[in-house]
């Protein structure tokens, strides 16, 4: 019997794709109204968003890895946008400057930051069902903004955040925290996510069934990373969910 849903909160229960890109080109503009037409903006906030996610460099990774051990994620990213901005030839950027940059990507993205059309009515009714819990990899600078900004704790049972725990997604200890506090067995839960290494993964290793959705994604058969069940976007999770539940 199913007793359990867990679900991720990027690209699985909101459109975090489109809020970025969003926030990616209003960057892109404002920079090239500040900085003039010839500077590159779009360049810059495409390097700007694979830095944040760690899509670094040998070089970049020797630079910020300890900044992020010693101060803090903002400190790193004030100094990621220094350094971006120094490689097109804008010297001399101060601190207030940096973070008046990083501040208004945050603003802009989390103004574009909502839940796929359709979810939240597919969690209301969920919610009389199963117990619903949220399990979201990330530091807590970032995904906590985004949690306020849906009202999710008003929408699920549970929100596990990443960087607030000793392991993150595909660890096996975030996906038992889960369980416990869903108060049910792996076999009784079902986990939701769109990234194969943490999502697929973690589920297959806590012996959960999992739902993988897919969006533009290929599915690479030599990772050896089959998931139970596949959907192509979002909005097909309801339906999903539904046939599980039946079965």
């Amino acid at each position: 019997m199913l007793k359990a849903l867990f679900l991720d909160l990027d690209d699985t229960l909101c459109d975090t794709f489109s809020a970025n890109e969003q926030a990616k080109q209003l960057m892109a503009a404002a920079l090239e109204e500040t900085y003039g037409v010839q500077f590159d903006g779009q360049g810059f906030s495409q390097a700007y968003m694979h830095g944040i996610y760690r899509n670094w460099t040998d070089k970049q990774r020797a630079a910020y890895t300890p900044i992020i051990a010693e101060h803090s994620e903002s400190v790193f990213r004030v100094q990621l946008i220094r350094d971006l901005l120094a490689e097109r030839d804008v010297k001399n950027v101060s601190d207030v400057q940096a973070e008046a940059i990083q501040y208004k990507f945050d603003r802009d993205r989390l103004e574009a930051f909502e839940f796929y059309p359709g979810i939240s009515d597919f969690l209301l009714k969920a919610r009389s069902l199963f117990t619903l819990v949220v399990i979201t990899n990330g530091p807590e600078y970032s995904q906590i903004p985004k949690v306020e900004t849906v009202n999710l704790a008003a929408h699920v049972d549970h929100i596990i955040i990443g960087g607030q725990e000793p392991e993150q997604k595909p660890a096996r200890s975030i996906f038992d925290k889960a369980l416990k506090l869903a108060a049910c067995e792996a076999h009784e839960a079902i986990h939701v996510g769109d990234n194969l290494a943490a999502d697929i993964v973690g589920a297959h290793n806590s012996g959960i069934t999992s739902v993988w959705i897919q969006h533009q994604q290929p599915l690479d058969a030599e990772l050896g990373i089959n998931p139970n069940h596949t959907v192509l976007h979002p909005r097909e999770i309801p339906a999903l969910i539904r046939q599980l539940h039946r079965d």
